[in-house]
């Protein structure tokens, strides 16, 4: 492979490969702490920040635990999210981000399109993803039970685009996530 293409291909410990653009193989040099203070940061789950002002949603309880203010994470952002029994959020998308929900305990419905058109549930366990510019709501599909995830997005900031002019369609359609890597089913 000529050098203007980029490294090759490396195997993985999952047996696939990847090719990134990026090499692995130089890490980067320890800073002056050899990286006592600047490497690995736990965050206790009880001084998680909660995010507020125009970046909030209504309808949800976010909290910050990584970010560029927190660690100095400049490519991601991860927090919690809290929804009560049988709320939902107003109608959003995070601009430019990808999002990615685990569901922690509860039962979530998303709805998305340009009218809310499409609908999926998840419960624990469940990632869910979310691309850039999507209009969609979460929803707290019980009303007994507060919905809790994990939220991670593709960027330090905390990005929420409300759409309160959005006017949802009264019955979404029931999509179901199809791997486009096993369309037939194997090996999920």
């Amino acid at each position: 492979m000529s050098s203007d293409q980029g490294p090759a291909p490396t195997a993985s410990s999952h047996g696939y490969t990847h090719n990134h653009g990026h090499d692995h193989s130089h890490p980067h040099p320890a800073p002056e702490d050899a990286w006592k203070t600047t490497g690995v940061r736990v965050i206790p789950g009880d001084s998680l920040e909660p995010v507020g002002g125009a970046h909030q949603t209504p309808g949800m309880d976010r909290a910050a635990a990584i970010n560029f203010a927190r660690v100095g994470a400049s490519k991601l952002w991860a927090g919690t999210v809290h929804i009560h029994a049988g709320a939902k959020t107003g109608a959003h998308h995070h601009g430019h981000l990808e999002s990615v929900i685990y569901v922690l305990k509860g039962r979530a419905r998303m709805r998305w399109g340009e009218k809310l058109e499409f609908t999926a549930e998840a419960g624990p366990g469940d990632f869910i993803f979310v691309p850039p510019y999507v209009p969609h709501q979460e929803i707290n599909a019980s009303s007994e039970e507060k919905l809790e995830c994990v939220l991670m997005r593709s960027d330090s900031e905390a990005v929420a685009i409300n759409l309160p002019e959005l006017e949802p369609v009264e019955r979404p359609e029931t999509v179901k996530w199809i791997d486009p890597t096993h369309p037939d089913g194997a090996g999920a």
